[in-house]
């Protein structure tokens, strides 16, 4: 049965809107997506992932300072757990929502963690080790999520730490020769060599090649698998949540299949999902969908420490979500974000630079 918090009340009404307009400008496909949650649960999910986007924002920018930059975070994140956050909105609705849904410390930790592992420029060797960096800094963002919503459930927070890392693979596949470019490599090595690529070459003049196509292909198979073990934890979610969440993992699988459509080509191309195909996704997400066997399979070995670090923390005092009664009028206004986003990237694209 799910459990819930109080509504927020510490946050005040502006650090709120401060973290809705950072999402809006950083995650087009969550902030759309998040305009199926209640209101209650999107509030809570926008503090999270402003913190997020923040984190991931100050490591990527700081330059030459990346570690000095994440020692602040570290403890910027003891201050808001302590609840005593910093002078920012981001920390303040963080340190209320990390209290009122009991978000274990090792949670966020975790999520720090995975940003550390960028700074040391850590490579991974298989695709378990790929899947336990995805669990940082992906996987404890389905469980904070799951949280937000209420559910504290091992098995349905097993198949949301699946989704994270699905999406999170999903991410790597569009973003190799990005990344590469940055001289950043997350595909496994073990692959890279069965497919007779230099990793060393490939980030000094990064090319697509038939190995290459495989190693992308092995990994889209991989997210897929997760996508698919993940399923069957949106039913067990609140009825109110499930669509924004089935539109979400909807979303991201759909870049993979344009991925796909581009030749397995992410060194020269970025794969995009279109603003009417996302209406489509999301039209779909609020139909009912069928009960998929699987909820109770074991978490993966790389998440499982996410899932036991909440069967050990302590319940919030729980209430009712409350009744989603409007799911017309949510799709409506969701379907009206994307066509101005989707026009305001059209400008950008346009204009001169």
């Amino acid at each position: 049965m799910p459990v819930f918090a109080p509504d927020l009340s510490a946050a005040r009404a502006d650090d709120l809107t401060a973290c809705r307009a950072a999402i809006r400008a950083g995650s087009k496909s969550f902030f759309a997506a998040s305009m199926l949650l209640p209101p209650a649960v999107r509030s809570s999910a926008f503090g999270l992932y402003a913190f997020c986007r923040l984190s991931d924002d100050a490591v990527d920018e700081a330059g030459g300072n990346r570690a000095a930059s994440l020692a602040r975070l570290e403890r910027r994140l003891t201050a808001a757990l302590a609840g005593r956050p910093v002078d920012h909105p981001a920390d303040r609705v963080l340190a209320d929502v990390l209290t009122r849904h009991a978000i274990p410390e090792a949670l966020p930790r975790a999520l720090l963690e995975g940003f550390a592992w960028d700074i040391e420029g850590r490579r991974y060797d298989t695709l378990s080790d790929l899947a336990a960096y995805a669990a940082r800094v992906a996987g404890t963002v389905g469980a904070m999520m799951t949280l937000v919503m209420g559910v504290r459930d091992a098995s349905a927070l097993a198949r949301a730490c699946d989704l994270g890392v699905a999406m999170q693979f999903t991410n790597i596949a569009r973003d190799v020769g990005e990344d590469a470019r940055a001289g950043r490599l997350y595909l496994p090595r073990c692959w890279l060599d069965a497919a007779g690529l230099d990793p060393d070459a490939f980030l000094a003049a990064p090319r697509l090649s038939p190995g290459l196509q495989r190693v992308m292909a092995d990994l889209l198979t991989a997210a897929d698998g997760l996508y698919a073990r993940a399923e069957p934890g949106i039913a067990a979610l609140p009825l109110s949540c499930r669509p924004a969440i089935r539109a979400a993992g909807t979303i991201y699988a759909e870049i993979g299949r344009a991925v796909e459509a581009n030749g397995l080509d992410s060194v020269t191309r970025r794969a995009r999902v279109s603003g009417a195909h996302k209406a489509g996704l999301l039209a779909r997400a609020v139909l009912p969908a069928r009960r998929a066997p699987g909820l109770s399979a074991p978490p993966l070995p790389e998440t499982a420490f996410l899932v036991e670090a909440v069967k050990h923390h302590p319940m919030p005092v729980s209430r009712r979500l409350p009744p989603w009664w409007d799911v017309s009028g949510q799709v409506v206004r969701v379907l009206d974000l994307i066509e101005v986003l989707e026009e305001r990237d059209a400008f950008r694209r346009s204009a001169p630079s």
